[in-house]
């Protein structure tokens, strides 16, 4: 029924792109996004006679208007980027997979978090914004040694599996000591030198980000 629509919208011009019954039109200004939503609303209702949702119907700018997930940044050149609220729920998804109460062993928990990781890249993978992607690989990686160091959980055993990784004897004792929370510590050097990211690499952990051109 759509398709109506679609051929009006390309009679008059304009650049849009559709899914479904979710539309967005681009213009120059706000005063011809308005006056564009207002005759658009209308062919809708007394062409086709479908109702418009005015709750989910806005003009905004590119940076503020998400479509299928994604949305635009500001500038003289607008590139693609993953919506606020789309690595909001991502977040929200790896924290509930890596929380250390699931009592999932290690690998196990690589194996779970990776294959959400491929399907989330297999569709977000397509922004135009890879430092987003290197940011939340960063990101994750530390919720995993995080996660570990609490799995770890007390100091006898934290030391032993800090010197297993070729940490040395005077910073494994400090760290494995340290009264901080699990969060602040695996930002430090010696937890990020222990399980570094290879290491995440090897046990197979799926990465976000492309690999950078050699």
């Amino acid at each position: 029924m759509l398709d109506i629509f679609d051929k009006e919208l390309e009679k008059r011009g304009h650049r849009f792109v559709r899914y479904a019954d979710d539309v967005n039109i681009y213009v120059r200004s706000r005063r011809a996004g308005e006056r564009v939503m207002a005759s658009a609303a209308q062919f809708l209702m007394r062409r086709l006679r479908l109702k418009v949702n005015a709750t989910k119907s806005a003009v905004g700018d590119l940076g503020s208007r998400t479509f299928l997930g994604f949305c635009f940044t500001r500038g003289k050149v607008a590139r693609r980027r993953i919506a606020p609220k789309s690595l909001e729920r991502f977040q929200e998804r790896v924290r509930a997979l890596t929380r250390r109460t699931r009592g999932v062993g290690f690998r196990g928990l690589i194996v779970e978090l990776s294959r959400y990781l491929r399907g989330w890249r297999g569709y977000y993978g397509y922004c135009e914004t890879p430092s987003v992607l290197r940011r939340m690989d960063g990101w994750v990686r530390r919720r995993l040694r995080a996660y570990l160091w609490e799995q770890w959980k007390h100091r006898r055993r934290r030391y032993r599996a800090l010197r297993k990784l070729k940490v040395r004897h005077e910073l494994a004792a400090k760290l494995a000591g340290s009264g901080r929370g699990a969060w602040r510590l695996s930002l430090s050097p010696a937890l990020c030198y222990a399980l570094p990211n290879a290491l995440f690499a090897q046990l197979g952990l799926v990465q976000l980000a492309p690999e950078p051109n050699r």
